[in-house]
């Protein structure tokens, strides 16, 4: 595994990387924060070695910058200082170190220490696992395509939005935008308990077909709920199951499969409930050809306060032109036309409402 080594002395980054050399790591290093930070954000170091006093930013400063941005994965930081109070541990810990080690330190120790690091960053292999399940129930539907990709960068798109409204700052952090990504792939995970003869008909679904599908919904709940009881402190698995759950659920109440209301919807079940409905508008199936985005924005913005919350669908609509990019970067048609941006049109011209299971 590769390991950044932080540190403004030459001397404790030679010192650093050989020992981590024997061991059999690869080593790059960098003589401050800034420097590293940039290793971090253009995805080149998830395992970090990092001193505490360093110019231009320091290791408490750049745990922080780490901590306070939604990278796309992990950074595991290991924080050499010469600081051995408990006072100061905590201050380190606090600032979003994931250990310490105090100077000087035992060669073997320091090894350990980021082996430690290695173990930890192997468990995101969960988010391999997270997004083979969804491909499992996505592979029973032959015209998904790259529906799973798309609607997770919708949903961070809408995230990371709302994130810079006052009223979301308390409830949208690195953490949960980081989530909503790695989990809103599950979100259809309960389409694994419905028959062919619905999944898979070729045709518009008659009543009692949609209300069988619309079972889905309650299907993958119980499915992720039954993991929560065996690891109730699992936060990715409680939104994933907020995500399944209650995507399908309208702000006014009409929805499925409680009939909840407002903010009763879980805010993540509210973001995907747009990214999930865009990206179903926006692609072609058997029973429909593929909506412009026009079309499928003004839909859209006919069901705000109605199927959507209106917040999220003010986020959508400042996130546009983003949409539009990943739509078309994530394109399943070999010859489709790409999405463009067009002008709202006047108010009551908006197409008339189409049912997504």
């Amino acid at each position: 595994m590769n390991v950044l080594v932080v540190d403004d002395s030459e001397i404790f980054r030679t010192l650093i990387g050989r020992t981590l050399e024997s061991a059999g790591f690869r080593v790059h290093t960098a003589s401050d924060g800034v420097e590293a930070m940039r290793w971090i954000e253009e995805g080149r170091a998830r395992l970090v070695v990092t001193d505490w006093e360093m110019p231009r930013m320091g290791g408490l400063e750049l745990c922080h910058a780490v901590r306070g941005s939604d990278l796309p994965a992990y950074v595991f930081i290991l924080l050499v200082t010469a600081h051995h109070t408990p006072a100061e541990r905590v201050q380190g810990l606090a600032a979003g170190a994931d250990d310490l080690i105090a100077k000087p330190f035992e060669p073997a120790e320091l090894i350990e220490r980021v082996r430690i690091g290695e173990r930890i960053l192997g468990l995101e292999t969960r988010d391999v696992a997270i997004f083979a399940l969804a491909k499992l129930a996505e592979s029973r539907d032959p015209e998904t395509g790259a529906h799973l990709e798309r609607v997770q960068l919708y949903s961070r798109a809408l995230a990371r939005r709302l994130a810079a409204r006052e009223k979301y700052r308390d409830r949208i952090d690195a953490e949960f935008i980081r989530l909503i990504f790695q989990t809103s792939p599950l979100h259809d995970i309960g389409k694994v308990g419905i028959p062919d003869s619905v999944l898979l008909k070729p045709d518009r679904l008659n009543q009692s077909e949609f209300e069988i599908m619309k079972t889905h919904a309650a299907i993958g709940a119980e499915t992720l709920d039954a993991a929560l009881e065996r690891y109730p402190d699992a936060g990715f698995l409680r939104m994933a199951r907020d995500i399944a759950a209650s995507h399908h659920e309208w702000w006014n109440g009409q929805g499925y499969p409680l009939g909840l209301h407002g903010e009763d919807i879980p805010l993540s079940g509210r973001i995907v409930a747009v990214a999930d409905v865009y990206d179903a508008l926006t692609s072609k199936r058997i029973y429909k050809g593929a909506f412009t985005h026009s079309v499928a924005r003004d839909l859209i913005v006919k069901e705000s306060g109605s199927h959507f919350d209106p917040e999220v669908v003010a986020a959508f609509l400042d996130r546009e032109e983003e949409f539009i990019e990943i739509h078309n970067l994530y394109d399943d048609t070999i010859q489709a036309s790409k999405l463009t941006l067009a002008p709202l049109p006047p108010p009551g011209l908006a197409p008339a409402p189409v049912k997504i299971a």
